[in-house]
């Protein structure tokens, strides 16, 4: 995701300050009595990153009358289990590589990155418990819940050509939706916000977590290796049929994918196939239609919100992540 233009996008000094001060904490609460612990918990934190859930959380944060120390600390909070999740999820990939470097479970072993991962998530309930209180924790701690449902419920999908979009839906609710949901709810509890702001934040922030997701996969179709920074197909090469090629074993392309998908692992010509088939297919136009509709329904729920700067970005952030699909096929 691009920083400068998130920054025109998002015309809120106070936002970017809190998020530079979340970048801190991040670091603090990463410390370990052991040096060794601190090292790789922080190896990821310090390979940088698009900090989009404290983001969403600052951002919800501006609704709130009270905004002090307690927004920066939702927003580390909801990065630590994101982190601590990737550092997981590397294992599970058997990923060489995150974020520009090396990843811990190659530099170091799988065992090390479980514990790190294990390590970031513990900070994370010590940070929400210390300022934001036992409601904020229960909520992180239902919410990786969901997270390893999902990611659970991905894992015995993958190869599954016989599966569809409500298994699909069902896989990024859980591994993305929830996380994002939950970043823009803590953000608006970290300020004392009403419950019908609280409510409202977060259907807006499930609605564009879906969004997200979708885009995200989308980009790993239409987008060249350079713009992704790993190979174009990784999805289909992983086993994981995101929603275009779904739809495209719905469609008169069923046969061929079948036999191209059929035997994994799938040479790169096979994965090279499938994703000219569903490109000329139109179905990833057919996702990103879905895509724009929830958009539409995220936008919609901010509503009732207080009119402010914060409001109409978050009405502005769903054509983001579609624009960016945009900015990919135009080769921006």
């Amino acid at each position: 995701m691009d920083a400068p233009a998130l920054r025109d996008l998002i015309p809120i000094p106070e936002v970017w300050e809190r998020l530079d001060r979340v970048e801190k904490r991040l670091l603090e609460a990463s410390q370990a009595d052991d040096g060794f612990l601190t090292e790789i918990a922080q190896h990821l934190l310090l390979a940088g990153g698009k900090r989009f859930r404290p983001l969403l959380a600052q951002l919800t944060a501006e609704f709130g009358p009270n905004v002090d120390h307690r927004a920066v600390d939702a927003g580390a909070a909801v990065e630590l289990i994101h982190v601590g999740s990737l550092y997981h999820d590397d294992v599970i990939d058997e990923a060489t590589t995150r974020r520009g470097a090396q990843s811990v479970n190659s530099n170091w072993s799988n065992t090390v990155a479980i514990l790190a991962g294990d390590f970031l998530m513990a900070r994370a309930s010590e940070v929400a418990a210390a300022t934001l209180g036992q409601e904020a924790v229960r909520l992180l701690a239902r919410t990786y819940a969901e997270l390893v449902e999902g990611q659970t419920l991905e894992l015995q999908l993958d190869h599954d050509l016989d599966h569809g979009p409500e298994e699909y839906y069902r896989v990024i609710g859980g591994k993305t939706a929830s996380l994002i949901r939950t970043s823009a709810k803590l953000g608006a509890m970290a300020t004392d916000a009403g419950e019908d702001v609280i409510e409202a934040v977060s259907t807006w922030a499930w609605e564009l977590g879906i969004v997200f997701q979708i885009t995200d996969d989308a980009l790993d179709l239409v987008a060249t290796d350079g713009y992704l920074g790993k190979p174009a197909g990784s999805d289909i090469g992983e086993g994981k049929l995101t929603l275009p090629v779904l739809y495209a074993l719905q469609g008169p392309e069923e046969v061929r994918i079948r036999r191209l998908l059929g035997s994994p692992p799938y040479p790169d010509s096979a994965v090279s196939e499938v994703i000219e088939a569903v490109r000329d297919g139109g179905y990833v136009d057919r996702a990103l239609a879905d895509a724009a509709r929830r958009a539409q329904i995220a936008a919609e729920a901010t509503a009732g919100l207080p009119e402010g700067p914060a409001k109409a970005v978050l009405g502005r952030l769903g054509s983001y992540l579609l624009n960016r699909v945009s900015a990919a096929r135009s080769g921006g």
